[in-house]
């Protein structure tokens, strides 16, 4: 084999080792919101019974959830002021709903770059026996800091057999680069009911 040959052969095996490297710090990582493992902000109001609560993140960070008329929302921050102020906690789905109590947080090593969580749209166009709506599931990608928290990406978890493999290739692909005011949030994979009530204006 001649040095032009071992050259170029050494910097592909190079180059490989390092695509390696990469794609093994990306990893997977959860906690919990529930509220036996979160931290009440205040007392639930006497109006609506609205309520919000902090609970513990990776690398320092916390999550706030704020619950108001049926619907939540959910940020990331410092502290609770920093959570707070993000985009993501002004973001309000028009239909009641509800998120789920495990948080996934995507990271390079030891350092998140997203979280993603599995959330509930309740569907007033199907409802139950009982006259209740049922509700669509639908996984919600948010950006994390350094720069704003926002919402990057919604995988329909229904219409989507592979929903939880789309949304972590959407948060390993979009949140880092993602322009929180600038660019449009995401629809990854087949568009189906929650995804539309999601994003009915």
């Amino acid at each position: 084999m001649n040095l032009i040959a071992r050259i170029g052969l050494a910097a592909l095996i190079s180059c490989i080792g390092l695509n390696g490297a990469d794609a093994q710090s990306v990893g997977s990582t959860y906690t919990s919101t529930a509220p036996k493992n979160c931290r009440p902000i205040g007392k639930p109001s006497e109006l609506d019974g609205s309520t919000t609560r902090s609970c513990p993140g990776k690398d320092g960070l916390l999550v706030l959830i704020a619950e108001d008329d049926l619907r939540e929302t959910v940020s990331v921050g410092r502290n609770r002021k920093a959570a707070a102020e993000e985009p993501a906690a002004k973001v309000w789905f028009g239909p009641f709903n509800s998120s789920e109590t495990t948080i996934e947080w995507r990271s390079v090593g030891e350092k998140p770059f997203a979280i993603i969580q599995r959330w509930h749209i309740a569907d007033n166009g199907d409802p139950d026996k009982q006259g209740r709506p049922n509700t669509k599931a639908m996984l919600v990608v948010t950006r994390l800091p350094p720069g704003p928290v926002c919402h990057v990406a919604y995988v329909d978890a229904i219409a989507n057999p592979t929903a939880n493999e789309l949304a972590r290739k959407a948060a390993d692909d979009f949140a880092r680069s993602f322009a929180c005011g600038k660019d449009e949030v995401k629809i990854i994979g087949t568009r189906g009911r929650a995804v539309e009530l999601a994003t009915m204006r």
